[in-house]
């Protein structure tokens, strides 16, 4: 493998095409702004390095990055990549990873709008995340011990899971499908409207007017708080812990709850199930 050592570039496609190539120390940034710096690379390795310039990692394989930094002007730094590893970094750059396959992010801090769009096989780890899209429209997306902040957080994504996490964000798994929220805490308003076969396992959820339209819900010794008209024309089987503001109209299922304060069942095609249970 050859080695490039405390190096800077700012030309064009400096790197072009690169095979079989380590980068310690280098920083891509300089007065000629060029772009697309490690274009159709390779089996690449990159540490301790700063990325400045616009569009650096694209049409890449076999990308490991480590103890780096990609600035807030790296615009779009990662896309159509595939196998790409990167480990106590920072990801400021806007965009920052589209249309990409077989991603691994650990111990990293991410602030990035429209961050990880229509990408598939992810896994974030041990890292923070903002962003006000995240991963909208992926496929088998996994995060552990994460801290979210965001907006519009898992729209259309088909498999994966979430646990031991933190969600602060708003409209989220909407239209999500085949998923797992397991030992976490979710907070946000309007949380997994038009939904498909979503399952909450032990999860703490803050928010107004969750699970709306939802169909194959789940939810196993969840707790909702500050949630009212729950639930509204919804297919779900849940196990709340504690009480509840108000559930409206759920279309199919049963409820558990130890007490709710209002039920609001003015909708004839509404069959869904109340039972109060303490335990």
């Amino acid at each position: 493998m050859e080695i490039i050592e405390n190096a800077r570039f700012d030309e064009e496609r400096a790197l072009y095409a690169r095979r079989n190539l380590a980068l310690k120390g280098v920083t891509f940034a300089g007065e000629r702004d060029g772009e697309s710096p490690l274009k159709e690379c390779s089996d690449i390795l990159v540490e301790d390095s700063v990325f400045s310039l616009r569009y650096p990692m694209w049409h890449d394989s076999r990308l490991t990055i480590r103890n780096s930094r990609l600035e807030e002007s790296s615009r779009a730094p990662i896309w159509y990549s595939d196998d790409v590893r990167i480990e106590s970094s920072v990801i400021h750059g806007p965009k920052a990873i589209r249309e990409c396959g077989n991603v691994a992010i650990s111990s990293s801090d991410i602030v990035s709008a429209e961050f990880l769009w229509k990408s598939r096989n992810i896994r974030i780890s041990s890292s923070s995340v903002e962003a006000e899209y995240f991963a909208l429209d992926g496929e088998n997306i996994g995060i552990d011990k994460v801290t979210f902040k965001g907006k519009y957080s898992f729209q259309y994504v088909k498999g994966g899971s979430v646990t031991s996490s933190r969600m602060d964000t708003k409209d989220a798994f909407w239209h999500a499908d085949g998923l797992t929220i397991r030992d976490s805490l979710v907070k946000g308003e309007y949380l997994a409207w038009y939904s498909r076969n979503l399952t909450f396992i032990n999860c703490r959820i803050i928010g107004t007017q969750p699970f709306c339209h939802a169909s194959g819900l789940r939810l196993i010794d969840c707790s909702l708080e500050e949630a009212d008209l729950a639930f509204e024309k919804s297919e779900v089987d849940a196990t709340l812990t504690e009480p509840i503001d108000s559930i409206k109209n759920p279309r199919r299922g049963t409820i558990r709850v130890p007490a709710v304060k209002d039920v609001i069942m003015d909708d004839p095609l509404a069959e869904g199930r109340i039972v109060i249970s303490c335990r």
